[in-house]
């Protein structure tokens, strides 16, 4: 399935981007981790690199030309298959970015007076040279990161495009370089820590530059509020208390210790690093096959290490430092929450409480069910879940019931034609949702291979930002943990989510006769503001009729 790559946002302040150079080529074989262009932002000329796998279907945006963020940049899909659908509804889209752009410039033209002067009130507080350099957002959905390696220390002479810190976001782990040269005066945020977007994460400046003003900030005057939008993030910035802990001694990893060590610095996709640093690979011992030797990801999978005795002192010291409690001694221990757990909480008590839920449950007879499974899985090559199933299922009764398969706007109802199954996957640090595109297109064998690639996928921490997106309806499966009944919160912006228990083997009255039977139970959550109760009731008879002669939806 074509995917549309569209022009990032490389920096917080970037509105649009340059391509200064294309990498790829329309037809070229595109893998995970390799670099598709260079883009010119407000600040640096940066690599951007692909997150998807195919080939390289069209360009968007040629060399030497500006689109607006968010512009299509390229379509990567596999070969030879039709995109004109992608290209005329991009375009749409492009247009309306371009004009929302030049509409802000005129604006930002009508007021450039006055933010001038306040702009200029503002620089004169902090010494010539003295840079304060923020938490960037590296996503278009994070709202605070956290410093997972610092990669300079304190006194540290840093080089325009030196990587400073490797930041978590919400999605991945991801490089954050310098756009300024100078000497690391102060770090604001230790390894570890989290702190939201725009709080101070370092300053650089020359060396013995004196930076109370920075840490101390003053704060700016009422007659700031025209100020035009970066000036204004600086002064709320500065108008803000900001906490300076002391900062940490940077514990460094196989990675931090190499690029510390080493007179140059080696280059590695931050996919790579990312994989290196679970595995405990020290980049310098591994051969970059990418572009000038760039260390890609397929690199670090083929990577074997001489030993794993590292892996084992560390285990062994681990467990030598496990606390020894004593009889009737309170213990516990504080882990600090990941992104991804913070992300969850964050999402799912957000979805609870501005979603009315309401909860159906039918009981499911899927002795048919069973039947047909095992006459499925007896072909050659082929092997079918029930959860394949019912995600088949679940998609043939979205299209007979598309109130179900909405998503809520406020003011409009957004009727969705398309069905996106969002398939609940767990993961050591929580709870992903990969997505199974048309999935009411596929067969149950199509499906049951999608799922088992984006559940692998996600148990490795390989899904890209575009596997986890777009979802109109979503299944969470507890049977295989023996769980018979259960209610979950909706995935938004999705309408509803479906719970499924397990198969339980029970009495049962069929033609007036008690007999044994394979019973299923599934609950509906839905969202009372889209879907309506007689209406989720009719969605859940044409599921279970579905489930239970597994026949029709081959029909």
């Amino acid at each position: 399935m074509a995917i549309v790559v569209n022009m990032p946002r490389l920096s917080d302040t970037m509105e649009e981007g340059t391509v200064a150079k294309w990498l790829k080529q329309v037809g070229d074989v595109i893998s995970e981790g390799d670099i598709l262009a260079e883009i010119e932002t407000d600040k640096a000329t940066m690599e951007f690199e692909s997150f998807n796998e195919g080939t390289l279907l069209h360009i968007g945006i040629q060399e030497g030309d500006a689109a607006p963020v968010d512009a299509l940049l390229a379509i990567i899909g596999e070969k030879g298959e039709d995109i004109s659908a992608l290209l005329s509804s991009g375009a749409p889209a492009a247009q309306e970015a371009s004009e929302a752009s030049a509409a802000e410039a005129a604006v930002s033209a009508a007021e450039v007076t006055a933010p001038v002067v306040v702009a200029t009130a503002t620089a004169t507080a902090l010494p010539e040279g003295v840079i304060v350099v923020n938490m960037p957002r590296l996503s278009d959905t994070m709202e605070e990161g956290t410093v997972a390696t610092w990669l300079k220390k304190v006194g540290d002479v840093i080089e325009e495009g030196d990587i400073l810190a490797e930041i978590e976001t919400d999605k991945a782990t991801m490089e954050f370089e310098s756009f300024n040269a100078g000497t690391l005066l102060h770090i604001g945020i230790g390894e570890g820590e989290a702190a939201p977007v725009d709080s101070l994460l370092a300053i650089i400046g020359p060396k013995g530059a004196d930076i109370s003003a920075a840490l101390n900030p003053v704060a700016a005057p009422v007659a700031a509020k025209t100020v035009a939008t970066a000036p204004v993030a600086v002064n709320d910035a500065a108008a803000a208390p900001v906490a300076t802990p002391t900062p940490k001694a940077p514990v460094a990893d196989a990675t931090a210790v190499n690029a510390s060590v080493q007179t140059g610095r080696i280059f590695a996709s931050p996919l790579a690093k990312k994989l290196a640093k679970e595995k405990g690979i020290s980049l310098s011992e591994v051969k970059g096959t990418g572009e000038q030797g760039r260390i890609v990801k397929i690199d670090i999978e083929r990577f074997t290490p001489a030993a794993a005795q590292s892996i084992a002192t560390t285990s062994a010291t681990a467990s030598a430092q496990a606390p020894v409690m004593a009889a009737g001694e309170e213990h516990y221990t504080e882990v600090k929450n990941s992104q991804m757990r913070k992300v969850i909480a964050k999402r799912l008590g957000e979805s609870k409480f501005s979603a009315p839920h309401y909860y159906l449950t039918v009981e499911v007879a899927m002795d048919n069910a069973m039947a047909s499974r095992a006459q499925i899985n007896s072909l050659p090559d082929t092997k079918v879940s029930f959860n394949d199933m019912v995600l088949k299922a679940s998609a043939m009764a979205l299209k007979k019931h598309p109130q179900v398969n909405t998503t809520w706007q406020g003011d409009t109802t957004r009727f969705n034609s398309h069905v996106h199954m969002g398939v609940a996957v767990a993961v050591p640090d929580g709870l992903v949702v990969p997505v199974v595109r048309f999935a009411d297109q596929q067969s149950l064998s199509q499906i049951g291979a999608a799922v088992k690639d984006l559940a692998g996928k996600a148990r490795d921490k390989k899904l890209t930002p575009a596997e986890m997106e777009g979802s109109t309806f979503t299944v969470s499966n507890l049977g295989m943990f023996g769980i018979q009944e259960f209610t979950s919160i909706i995935n938004q912006p999705n309408s509803a989510i479906l719970s499924v228990g397990a198969i339980v083997q029970k009495p049962v009255v069929k033609e007036g006769a008690i007999v044994v039977g394979n019973t299923m139970k599934i609950t509906l959550a839905c969202d009372h503001r889209t879907v309506d109760g007689a209406t989720a009731a009719a969605f859940l008879q044409t599921l279970q009729a579905f489930l239970e002669n597994p026949v029709t939806m081959l029909a």
